[in-house]
């Protein structure tokens, strides 16, 4: 965490606004293309990014930074309301479906194989693979992210990566 982010991060915590839009400007870029991997429309990750920093200023006194830095927390944060975002949009457009007076809307996938196989993943498993494959953390860092042991991320990874492999393997995807 540079000097600037870390006096940033002080100010957000005494309740500064302006330090909370620093950080916004830091990190929006970054955590907007974490949600567009794990959503389908645009706008809902934009959301997710809007509703991360809403929780980030929210729980500023108990947000758990690694190595300083809010942005693995943010991370992860952008990660739930994706899957909640997602969750919910597959609710609606099912409730539409059922309408008797709505036509069939389609709704095209333009996920990858792998990305898919990604959001089948239990949500323990899919944080530790975003935060360490994806976003590139180190063990010892996602670890502290997610408040678990080291070896309980070493095992979830494991886990995730053997059920990616058969899982693209199942589709004809070669990992």
């Amino acid at each position: 965490m540079g000097d600037d982010e870390a006096g940033l991060w002080a100010r957000v915590r005494l309740g500064d606004e302006l330090a909370l839009a620093g950080l916004f400007d830091r990190y929006e870029g970054r955590l907007f293309r974490h949600a567009s991997r794990l959503l389908t429309h645009r706008e809902d990750a934009k959301d997710a990014v809007t509703v991360a920093f809403f929780e980030l200023w929210r729980k500023r006194a108990s947000v758990r930074l690694v190595d300083g830095s809010p942005l693995p927390w943010l991370l992860n944060t952008v990660a739930h309301c994706a899957r909640n975002l997602e969750r919910s949009g597959r609710r609606y457009r099912a409730l539409l479906d059922r309408a008797p007076v709505a036509e069939p809307v389609s709704h095209e996938q333009d996920d990858s194989d792998v990305m898919a196989a990604l959001k089948r993943l239990p949500e323990r498993e899919q944080s530790v693979v975003v935060l360490s494959v994806l976003e590139g953390f180190s063990e010892r860092e996602v670890a502290q992210a997610l408040g678990i042991p080291a070896g309980t991320v070493k095992s979830r990874l494991a886990r995730a990566k053997a059920k990616l492999r058969d899982d693209l393997a199942r589709e004809g995807v070669q990992a």
